[in-house]
């Protein structure tokens, strides 16, 4: 039994001794510890360490050692500085999300941050990147998933309401929700833009967004002759309002198409209407193809329709 006992003591040495340049006990914590998984004995230290890996591009280790200092000193003034250079990090990686995570965390946990403007405007760039066409990835590849852009040009406003990036941020959240076509939430981010910031720049551009939003519902599958009227009305609204604007040449030849689109909905009408044999109704819609839309192609056919129900009587 003592043989026994000797063993395990000599056994549980060797193995204590060997260790023992890697494991230090701590009064603090009651329990041995790796001294690689511990911060250094001031947040202020801490932070110099971790700068040191950064300034000289050692990025992995900079990234363990900020991380360690927001583990064990969350509520100090190097902890925001630490959750800053996360997103820095993660930046320069070209890991735009989570770096936009990283950042966010700044505002969100350390509010009277001096880097809340500095940070929204980094957000805002990184938002114009995933609208440019950049993609969210994983181990390289790219994820099927949402264009950020609008979780981080929505995440821009909410965060500066007035501030100078707002407007513009609102405007391409509107760019972006447009582009996937989905017309009806872009109009009302355009809308925004009006309502909110009345005196931006943007208020122009955002109108003549809204009518080419009606417009693109407009030339759906199913013809909308309402959506039609109100795209042709806000365009003209636009022309009105900015005779000299460089959209108002793009909005004046989306004007002609609608036109084009009415007048040929109105043929239509008529042709159908003929058909059945109600040429008083077909005379009504003819009618209004030549008289309401003379320069369009629709109206010489309008007109060569009436000379044959007139032919025909």
């Amino acid at each position: 039994m003592r043989r026994i006992f000797l063993i395990f003591f000599i056994i549980f040495t060797l193995s204590v001794s060997s260790a023992y340049p890697f494991w230090i006990w701590t009064p603090k914590t009651r329990k041995w510890v790796n001294p690689k998984n511990v911060a250094k004995d001031s947040p202020k230290a801490q932070f110099e360490y971790a700068l040191t890996f950064y300034n000289e591009k050692e990025l992995g280790d900079a990234l363990r050692e900020f991380k360690k200092l927001l583990k064990e000193y969350p509520k100090s003034f190097e902890a925001s500085e630490s959750q800053y250079y996360l997103g820095l990090i993660e930046e320069t990686r070209e890991n735009l999300y989570e770096a936009y995570q990283a950042y966010q965390k700044v505002i969100d946990k350390y509010p009277f941050s001096e880097r809340i403007k500095e940070i929204i405007e980094k957000e805002y760039n990184i938002a114009e990147k995933f609208m440019s066409g950049q993609k969210r990835k994983a181990l390289g590849m790219a994820l099927p998933v949402e264009n950020p852009a609008i979780e981080i040009f929505s995440k821009v406003v909410d965060n500066s309401t007035y501030g100078p990036l707002a407007p513009k941020a609102q405007y391409k959240l509107g760019l972006v929700l447009k582009g996937l076509e989905r017309y009806y939430e872009a109009e009302d981010a355009f809308n925004k833009v009006i309502s909110n910031y009345p005196d931006s720049e943007w208020v122009g551009p955002a109108k003549f967004q809204i009518a080419s939003c009606r417009s693109a519902v407009s030339r759906s599958s199913d013809y909308d002759q309402g959506a039609t009227q109100e795209a042709k009305q806000k365009f003209e609204e636009f022309v009105k309002e900015h005779p000299d604007a460089v959209l108002s040449q793009e909005a004046e030849s989306n004007i002609a198409k609608l036109k084009e689109k009415e007048a040929e909905a109105s043929f239509n009408t008529a042709r159908f209407y003929e058909k059945q044999k109600a040429y008083k109704a077909a005379k009504i819609y003819y009618d209004n193809c030549v008289n309401n839309y003379p320069e369009s192609a629709w109206a010489a056919k309008g007109l060569e329709r009436l000379r044959i129900m007139e032919k025909n009587k």
